[in-house]
């Protein structure tokens, strides 16, 4: 069966307010658009690298990674996460529902093959797998600025991506998400969980370094990182 990689750069990056998508700003001299495209293109399992960029810069984009031989395309996203994936998944229309698809997002670029090699291992027994990191953070549930819950630390871990699942679930997931006029989700585990709530999601483990690119001083790190990388 294939395995497609959906890399997702359709955000303009707001909180990072560099005037341009965070995906086009540069990191140890590469631009992290293509950092990210190139750890799937690389990878020995994945067969089909899609792009999904924001609106306006899809010249841009396609020229960063126009070296790239498995890249298929470059298409427009959306105005929310959701939406980019949605476009996603129709660009995928015709496929097998067995084709493996990788949800990733581009302002992660330091994932690594070992990463992607346990989400296709995941694949392997369940039809949708996350990628988390223990919290070392108390997360607590606040309600009108008051402590409502603290669930127990070590039950609590932070979704990385890339996030993989059968194309035939996540399809349907999205069918039922994108008819309900509440719909309301920040990744595409979260659709299936809601959508398909009898469909399990197994998690595998994430790494520290796939740190996502939000804030300035992301930016400091993920230099940092690409030094150590150099």
């Amino acid at each position: 069966m294939a395995t497609v990689a959906v890399v997702l750069a359709g955000g303009i990056g707001q909180r990072m307010g560099a005037g341009r998508p965070k995906q086009l700003i540069e990191v140890g001299g590469r631009p992290i658009l293509a950092m990210s495209v190139a750890a799937f293109d690389g990878h020995p399992r994945v067969d089909e690298v899609l792009v999904v960029m924001a609106a306006g810069h899809l010249r841009d984009a396609a020229a960063l990674v126009a070296p790239f031989r498995k890249v298929s395309g470059v298409i427009e996203g959306g105005g929310t996460r959701t939406a980019s994936s949605a476009a996603a998944l129709r660009a995928l229309a015709g496929r097998p529902d067995d084709t493996r698809v990788l949800f990733h997002d581009a302002a992660r670029p330091f994932v690594d093959r070992a990463v992607i090699d346990r989400v296709l291992a995941g694949l392997d027994g369940y039809e949708a797998v996350a990628v988390g990191v223990p919290s070392s953070d108390t997360i607590v549930e606040v309600s009108g600025g008051m402590v409502a819950a603290m669930p127990p630390r070590e039950s609590l871990v932070r979704f990385q991506t890339p996030q993989g699942f059968r194309l035939g679930t996540v399809r349907k997931a999205y069918e039922l998400a994108l008819a309900d006029p509440a719909l309301r989700a920040t990744d595409d585990c979260g659709i299936v969980h809601r959508y398909l709530p009898d469909v399990p999601i197994t998690v595998v483990a994430g790494d520290e370094r796939n740190l996502k690119v939000t804030h300035p001083l992301d930016i400091v790190i993920a230099e940092h990182l690409a030094a150590e990388d150099s």
